[in-house]
């Protein structure tokens, strides 16, 4: 008896095939890993490391190395200025000695910021923070304190420590008093103060010899402080929304400023002092109440004069219960652009002045 022979087929395939799938997986697995490669690479996971490195390298550092290390990182810094160009706008921004803050879950600063004295700029916005630590004397290097909203009840007075900086924000609080410290930062160029409702200027301010734009807008200043007329560089004055009702007549002073905000005051007059302001270029002011402007201000073409009316007309429903910060907001950016849209003008728009017409019988 013959047994049976059983027949199996064996497929036999192209070699080419089977090479072409395996290439074709290779290709992708290399595609995922340099995917992946790319993504890590642009993380902040490398950058935060590589700083929590360069902090433990300090530490084991003596004070002496450190300061020797810092000193070579910002020669290093001036010697490649002109490298900069070739990065992009990231890589710059990642070179700077920023702190920032934001979100109302924030109650306190955290306990190492003390120690990150080599920061060059805060940024603190609408938190619950209601203080600026007093070790804050111990940042020598800042150039800009940007805290605006956070509830401030007070600057302290290690803020004079500060002569490095350039720049002070403390917008949309509640204080009361900038401290006369203050004008020891002798090197402020911008100081923004809006809407703190109640301020005081102590007299020493004066010695901000070197700022130029100053906002002071939404307070209660029944007139300019005394030592704001002694900023003889200034160049931009925000005081709009106030309760002014006359300007000094040693306004001149202001031998630098360019540009005046006065409306939403309810300035009755202009002295003729005004006309002593010969880099004068653009002055807004209410005039409601204003019954006296110097005509060489009137008629000068290098000034852009905008006379504002309060509007009587009541706003929408939808609109009275608005944030009155959002509101002043809203004014402020409608103001901006509105300005920004007259600087190529050679005169105001006919409609900024209101002409009444009066008719003997």
């Amino acid at each position: 008896m013959k047994a049976e022979r059983t027949r199996v087929d064996i497929p036999v395939y192209d070699l080419s095939l089977i090479r072409d799938l395996w290439e074709g997986r290779v290709k992708k697995q290399k595609q995922r890993q340099k995917k992946e490669e790319e993504r890590i690479s642009q993380s902040a996971l490398a950058k935060v490391n590589q700083q929590w490195q360069y902090r433990i390298a300090c530490r084991k550092l003596k004070s002496a190395e450190v300061s020797a290390l810092q000193c070579y990182l910002d020669r290093s810094c001036d010697q490649l200025h002109t490298l900069h160009t070739l990065h992009n706008e990231t890589d710059t921004e990642n070179k700077k000695f920023i702190f920032e803050l934001n979100g109302d879950k924030w109650m306190k600063l955290p306990e190492d910021l003390q120690f990150m004295t080599y920061l060059r700029e805060w940024h603190i916005r609408a938190t619950k923070i209601r203080e600026i630590p007093a070790f804050i004397e111990a940042f020598v290097d800042l150039r800009v304190l940007d805290v605006p909203k956070n509830g401030l009840t007070k600057i302290p007075v290690e803020i004079g420590k500060l002569i490095n900086l350039r720049e002070l924000n403390v917008n949309y609080n509640k204080l009361q008093s900038i401290p006369a410290e203050l004008g020891e930062c002798e090197n402020l160029e911008r100081l923004e103060m809006t809407a703190n409702r109640s301020l005081f200027f102590f007299f020493q301010l004066r010695n901000l010899k070197k700022l130029k734009h100053l906002d002071v807008s939404e307070n209660q200043f029944p007139s300019i402080p005394i030592c704001v007329l002694r900023m003889e560089n200034l160049k931009c004055l925000d005081i709009s929304n106030n309760r002014l009702t006359d300007l000094p007549e040693d306004i001149d002073r202001l031998e630098a400023l360019e540009t005046l905000f006065l409306h939403r005051n309810r300035v009755r007059r202009v002295p003729m002092t005004m006309t002593n302001l010969v880099h004068l270029k653009m002055l807004v002011i209410s005039a409601d109440e204003l019954y006296s402007i110097p005509s060489q201000i009137v008629d000068s073409p290098d000034i852009k004069l905008i006379r504002l009316y309060d509007n009587p007309i009541s706003a929408p429903d939808e609109d009275v219960n608005m944030d009155a910060e959002v509101k002043d907001d809203l004014e402020k950016e409608f103001m901006k652009t509105y300005i920004e849209s007259l600087q190529d003008r050679d005169t105001q728009p006919m409609y900024t002045t209101k002409v009444s017409l009066s008719c003997l019988l």
